[in-house]
């Protein structure tokens, strides 16, 4: 059984497009999922930058809905959720992304983080063959 499938390998916001849209609403009343909603926001969000929207079904954060994987080849990367699938948290990711994109190590001056994203970070994770430091 694959599971996998190929990706780019670039800056990418990997978006649960099965995510609840609230923690009390599991989808629209038109039956959209709010991962759904906002991954079509992170793609408008996104046009013209180098940061990839991708998508894939759960991410098993299914407690904090709502919830992108932001990873870049060599890089920590970050679990966040708990957004609403709006514009404006698209943007938010999508600003915060670019920063990262644009970092060493995947790590952004927390000065330089959009309001929209602080509070919303569940978990870094660090890159294969690498460990965060003391």
């Amino acid at each position: 059984m694959t599971v996998l499938r190929a990706a780019d390998d670039g800056p990418a916001v990997v978006v649960c497009n099965t995510c609840r849209v609230s923690a009390e609403e599991r989808e629209t009343p038109e039956g959209v999922r709010g991962g759904a909603l906002l991954a079509t926001a992170l793609r408008a969000a996104a046009a013209g930058s180098d940061v990839a929207i991708q998508e894939m079904p759960c991410l098993f954060n299914c407690a904090q809905h709502c919830s992108i994987h932001l990873r870049a080849p060599g890089k920590i990367g970050y679990v966040l959720g708990r957004f609403e699938p709006t514009a404006e948290a698209a943007r938010a990711i999508v600003d915060y992304a670019v920063a990262y994109a644009a970092s060493d190590e995947g790590v952004v001056p927390y000065r330089q983080w959009p309001e929209g994203v602080k509070g919303h970070f569940i978990v870094r994770v660090p890159p294969a063959g690498r460990l965060v430091g003391d």
